[in-house]
């Protein structure tokens, strides 16, 4: 959260449209923040996108708009809502069909656990790129705490939950273990005090 995932994604659609080059864009259906079917980032891009359900068949959606019009690239937000087996079909994209996948999405939940997508992602992709951001000490941020209205950490619930700012904090694994949200005196540098 928070590292700029979406808009690196609309970013890289946009390059390969601006040289003539067909881009499909994917969004999981259960992400409807900004309305279903759209993928926006919190500097204000946005794009339309292919809304996708835990049933789809993404190999055979892109074989299928393939078919129709050449597909130079796929590129899918918030990924860790994937499947074991749409990260599979995904694979058969790039080798089946020689056509780039690039996905971008979170590696673990508020609970420090893997999402079903990023934990296969993790075992098959052919290359996987960090994007950083960092955490309100300074260090890099690499967890993810849920919050409840009052900014206070929330340890137990569905893994799904879809939110913003408003729920999700982006922390580093000491904040993540110590439940902070928000910087303490401690956490200033010497020179901040």
């Amino acid at each position: 959260m928070n590292a700029g995932k979406s808009t690196i994604l609309l970013q890289s659609s946009y390059n390969y449209r601006e040289r003539g080059m067909h881009t499909l864009v994917f969004s999981p259906q259960i992400d409807d923040r900004f309305g279903v079917g759209k993928v926006s980032s919190r500097i204000g891009l946005q794009s339309e996108s292919i809304a996708i359900s835990p049933s789809e068949n993404l190999f055979r959606c892109v074989q299928k708009e393939h078919a129709k019009q050449i597909v130079h690239c796929v590129l899918v937000d918030e990924a860790q809502f994937l499947t074991k087996q749409q990260v599979r079909q995904l694979s058969d994209v790039c080798d089946d069909l020689d056509i780039p996948v690039l996905t971008y999405g979170l590696r673990t939940d508020f609970q420090g656990n893997l999402f079903e997508g990023s934990h296969h992602l993790m075992a098959w992709a052919d290359t996987l790129n960090e994007i950083k951001t960092i955490c309100h000490c300074g260090r890099k941020a690499t967890m993810v705490l849920r919050i409840d209205a009052n900014g206070k950490p929330v340890r137990d619930g569905e893994q799904i939950q879809i939110g913003g700012n408003e729920r999700y904090v982006t922390v580093c694994r000491k904040h993540f273990k110590a439940g902070m949200a928000e910087r303490s005196e401690q956490d200033l540098p010497f020179d901040d005090l």
